[in-house]
């Protein structure tokens, strides 16, 4: 049977670069990623099938090839964009002339190289010998829909139809502007009872379709702690904080703001006054970010450590399988590994290349020697761990936020120890942490994607490859599609945004705060009052039951995102509610007519944002032809601010009475 061939590669890297896009889209917005396995092998068997005759191990190859794209753009953009947080040095961070394109592709090959090399040794003893008790549940259900596909069916329809609502509505969102993108609400400075609280929600496609996805716990989490920054933190310190100048002098230490004199920055500072037009915005990056990342490390931290059995047996049995294994006495095809050669001169090879590379970080070809040693010791164990946690509970719930700032704390400390502190060696720590993220994602997705051929039986040694594949292809458009969503608009170029990521636009949680963290340690110059502010809030919800690593990000995270999130959450959790109380059996979730829906809004969203954003960025002429279509303003000035939000808000409810009636169909029984 036909598996790996040219049409499966090619295909599979075509989807890799869309969902690698979207994917680094919605990781930049929302702190959050989607898995691009399931979609990609539903595509896989409604194109793939019909029109080029692909085989269901062909099929594989095209889901193994693209998924690559999900992990390495979630660890690049939750760690990367820090560059452009690290200290400042005349006014420029000291890292942001390594946030090229050139530096980003690297580290994303390599970082994804390095999740596939180490997962190499670890898929007997992890996917073979313990297939009964590690179910890799995405790995299951992804195989499940190649079988289903097989049979024949028409599971892919939803999901198309889902993708081409959302492209519909983003057109008339971000092309027309008929559709509001945030509407909010914002209680006035001088409010009694209720200073400076603000309700938002950007109701876009992508952000209903991910809280269905995530469902009603965790999208409730993240919406709690979005509720407690801006409807309880953000009137607490409104009412006590009457001298605004105190919130301006902090912004201007934290870099967000050039000093008293200067109008503009979060929340728009007006010297004159010497009040901010958006008090609540101005309040929310001087002080309450600083507790939100305070939280999301702690609670990072706290989900590494109650995996820690977990990682023990790993290592253990990582390390068994290889004193076990014999090589070349494999016979049969489905158990055809790449060479351990191969991880060894791997290994050895990215160390070189890290040391001699001139746009890897560094001031001798011995520190980056270091680097690539970290890197490479550092990779072996949470690989190892990566790939072992997922096989439990899934990629989704993999703290790689945890990994890497174990991560990033050990390098700061290895750093201190031999001397090295202070800004200039900042960057470099940031490109073990990065790394290390990417190469764990990336471990995770692996070892789905191993799962899946293990049960429809495909060949190991060809997945391996399509996986490197996978991994450079989609590396070269996730860093182009990270610089395109870096560029300001004149909006924000006149508020003095030389970039915007760090911005409301996309905040890029994890990236900033690993930038603080690193900052913090490494300069000694942190606000730990407000950290550990966040620690005691994170420890908090660990001890009332919460998962405190998605409330974090929800309290770090503008409400505005957590919002419209949770209406997709509380959707699925109606939906189940209903379903169950007409007796129905709920079939697997992700072969299901809702998430099939909710998957083709965030694809659908997503990409239709890359897009506008590289009419934007790529030519000033298709940005002033698109602004003359913009009917924001006639809309606001005929049917007044109040009437135009609404009519958002309208139609993002309709868009979720889409998304329930949908879900609410009687499902088709895939029998597998």
């Amino acid at each position: 049977m036909k598996e790996f061939s040219v049409k499966a590669i090619v295909m599979g890297c075509i989807m890799g670069c869309l969902f690698g896009a979207a994917n680094v889209y919605l990781a930049l917005k929302a702190g959050l990623t989607v898995s691009a396995s399931i979609p990609i092998a539903v595509i896989a068997i409604t194109i793939g099938r019909r029109l080029l005759k692909t085989t269901i191990l062909e099929n594989n190859i095209i889901q193994t090839t693209g998924s690559a794209s999900e992990s390495i753009a979630s660890g690049v953009a939750f760690t990367l964009p820090g560059f452009l947080f690290l200290s400042m040095v005349n006014g420029k961070s000291v890292g942001a002339d390594f946030f090229n394109y050139i530096t980003i592709l690297i580290l994303a090959i390599f970082g994804g190289l390095l999740g596939t090399l180490m997962m190499i040794p670890l898929r007997r003893s992890l996917i073979v010998k313990e297939h009964a008790t590690l179910p890799y549940p995405e790995g299951t259900a992804c195989a499940s829909v190649l079988k289903a596909g097989e049979k024949g069916g028409d599971i892919a329809k939803t999901a198309f139809i889902g993708l081409g609502v959302a492209m519909l509505y983003a057109f008339f969102q971000r092309v027309l502007h008929i559709i509001s993108e945030v509407p909010e609400y914002t209680t006035k400075l001088t409010n009694k009872y209720f200073p400076a609280a603000k309700i938002s929600g950007e109701i876009t496609p992508e952000y209903l379709g991910v809280g269905y996805i995530i469902g009603p716990r965790i999208a409730g989490t993240l919406v709690a702690g979005g509720v407690l920054s801006w409807l309880v933190f953000n009137p607490l310190l409104a009412t006590l904080i009457h001298d605004q100048t105190i919130i301006a002098s902090q912004l201007i230490k934290l870099g967000y703001l050039k000093d008293l004199s200067t109008a503009g920055g979060p929340g728009g500072w007006n010297p004159a006054t010497h009040l901010f037009d958006d008090t609540s915005d101005a309040i929310y990056r001087a002080y309450i970010r600083q507790v939100g990342a305070g939280a999301v490390a702690a609670g990072g931290f706290i989900t590494l450590m109650k995996t820690i059995p977990t990682i023990i047996s790993s290592f253990k049995e990582s390390i068994g399988s290889i004193k076990d294994r014999k090589a070349g006495n494999t016979q049969l095809r489905t158990e055809k590994d790449l060479s351990l050669k191969v991880v060894l001169f791997g290994s050895i090879a990215l160390i070189l290349l890290m040391a001699f590379i001139p746009m890897i970080p560094g001031d001798s070809i011995g520190s980056k020697l270091l680097l690539g040693i970290l890197v490479v010791i550092f990779g072996a164990f949470f690989v190892t761990v990566s790939s072992r946690i997922v096989g439990i509970i899934g990629s989704s719930n993999n703290p790689i936020s945890g990994m890497t700032i174990a991560t990033v704390m050990s390098t700061c400390l290895v750093f201190i120890g031999i001397g090295w502190s202070g800004k200039t060696y900042e960057p470099m720590v940031l490109v073990v942490g990065g790394m290390i993220c990417i190469a764990a994602a990336n471990a995770g997705a692996t070892s789905q994607d191993l799962k899946t051929g293990f049960i429809v039986g495909a060949t190991p040694r060809n997945q391996q490859i399509a996986l490197f594949i996978g991994a450079i292809v989609s590396s070269l458009v996730i860093g182009i599609t990270i610089k395109i969503l870096d560029k300001p608009t004149a909006d924000m170029v006149q508020q003095g945004f030389q970039h915007a990521i760090g911005t409301d636009k996309f905040p890029a949680p994890q990236a900033t705060l690993m930038a603080t963290l690193i900052k913090g340690i490494l300069s000694f110059n942190l606000d730990w009052q407000f950290v550990f502010v966040g620690v005691a809030l994170a420890v908090t919800m660990e001890l009332c039951g919460v998962n405190s690593l998605s409330f974090a990000v929800g309290a770090y995270l503008p409400l505005s995102t957590t919002l419209p999130i949770f209406c997709g959450g509380a959707i699925r959790g109606l939906v189940d509610w209903r379903r169950k109380r007409r007796g129905e059996i709920i079939a697997e979730d992700d072969l299901g007519k809702g998430n099939l829906f909710a998957t083709g809004l965030v694809a659908g969203g997503a990409l239709a944002g890359v897009i506008v954003a590289l009419l934007i960025a790529g030519s000033d002429k298709i940005a002033a032809s698109l602004e003359t279509i913009n009917l924001e303003p006639a809309l606001e000035k005929s049917l007044g601010v109040n009437v135009y939000a609404l009519l958002g808000v309208i139609c993002f409810a309709l868009l979720g009475l889409m998304l329930y009636r949908t879900a609410m169909k009687k499902q088709t029984e895939i029998k597998v």
